[in-house]
């Protein structure tokens, strides 16, 4: 154990009384619900819900792009997402114009990705669904992202997704643990998804974590991994492969960085990381630093490598980006044990057995 491992097992022990009021808060607000003395509201309308039961990455966005790609050439799709750590409030569509600063990280990655949808934010989505419904009538399915634990709206399908290294079923309340909801809410999903799962993931490792979850008659269970895809320049969009002699800045804002550090081991001849928090709001001063770091690197060939999150807080410097070799990682959902047939038609089949009802 490293010097700063020990000292953050310590913090977390140090506050486990924390961890356990809001585990209280948390189970008063879901008995609340559960017994109907709040009642969500709930739409004549298909729904998607993708959320996860603790802080940190589960995969949340690649899975939102998974549904965009499968849906888009047969339904008009929207998402909706809360915005986290735009500077502005409310409820608003993406336009033209639109930067991160307005509409979050991770909506402008889908803007930008998926200029055919429409992409919504609205903190409030009890507020934000009527809105967006009125905006575009023509609208067949909203994809919610990270919206399992706000319970205000009850949607027809909920996915929940659980880090196949983190498993909600042996983690505790924040910030002792991961958890931000219950590991009890996981019974509210429709279907869960283990997530970075290993690429040879054996068949008998994938009963034993089913055994884990112990999932409700019903509910089914879906294993993916990450598949990495050819960099691309930040502003030219040209593709640059990273090869076994490429040196590599790695700078990243992302909640869990290890499986991108992983998939670099492997791939590049050396890297290293310059790390931010999760969501961080780049500043000039930053990119100095990321130019000053860069420049130290030896190597004919080297170059800097962000995420598609962080790429859309840092196109802003669009000038001093011009000569840069700043590649983006693309990155996507891949089904193992060749189920994604029986997933694809699942969220279908709700959409026009929805319809159907409607």
């Amino acid at each position: 154990m490293n010097f700063n491992s020990f000292w953050l097992k310590i913090l977390r022990i140090l506050l486990f009384p924390v961890a356990v009021l809001y585990g209280i808060v948390i189970r008063i607000r879901n008995y609340l619900y559960d017994n109907e003395i709040f009642q969500p509201v709930e739409f004549n309308f298909p729904i998607i819900c993708i959320g996860n039961l603790s802080v940190g990455g589960t995969g949340k966005s690649p899975m939102v792009e998974y549904l965009v790609k499968l849906l888009m050439p047969h339904y008009k799709t929207a998402t909706l997402s809360r915005g986290y750590k735009r500077k502005t409030r409310g409820y608003a569509i993406a336009g033209t114009k639109a930067t991160a600063l307005d509409i979050g990280d991770e909506p402008m990655q889908f803007h930008l990705k998926f200029p055919e949808i429409t992409v919504a934010v609205g903190e409030e989505r009890a507020i934000a669904i009527p809105q967006l419904l009125f905006d575009r009538p023509d609208t067949e399915v909203i994809i919610l992202d990270d919206a399992m634990q706000h319970r205000a709206v009850k949607a027809g399908l909920n996915i929940l997704l659980t880090d196949y290294n983190h498993l909600f079923t042996g983690d505790f309340f924040f910030p002792t643990g991961r958890l931000r909801d219950s590991r009890s809410s996981y019974k509210r999903a429709d279907m869960m998804v283990v997530t970075k799962c290993v690429e040879h993931l054996s068949r008998a490792e994938k009963e034993a974590i089913i055994a884990k979850i112990k999932p409700l008659a019903g509910q089914h269970i879906f294993f993916t991994g990450v598949r990495y895809g050819m960099p691309y320049h930040i502003l030219s969009k040209n593709i640059k492969p990273v090869r076994k002699k490429t040196e590599v800045l790695l700078v990243c804002g992302i909640a869990n960085p290890e499986p991108l550090k992983e998939h670099l081991r492997k791939d590049c001849a050396h890297f290293e990381t310059i790390y931010y928090r999760d969501h961080y709001i780049f500043t000039i001063d930053d990119l100095r630093e990321i130019k000053k770091k860069f420049a130290k690197i030896k190597g004919a060939e080297k170059i800097i490598l962000v995420t598609e999150k962080d790429a859309v807080r840092l196109v802003k410097f669009a000038d001093e980006l011009k000569d840069m070799p700043m590649y983006v990682q693309p990155i996507e959902t891949y089904f193992l044990f060749n189920e994604s047939r029986q997933f694809d038609y699942l969220i279908k089949n709700f959409i026009e057995s929805f319809k159907t009802i409607s």
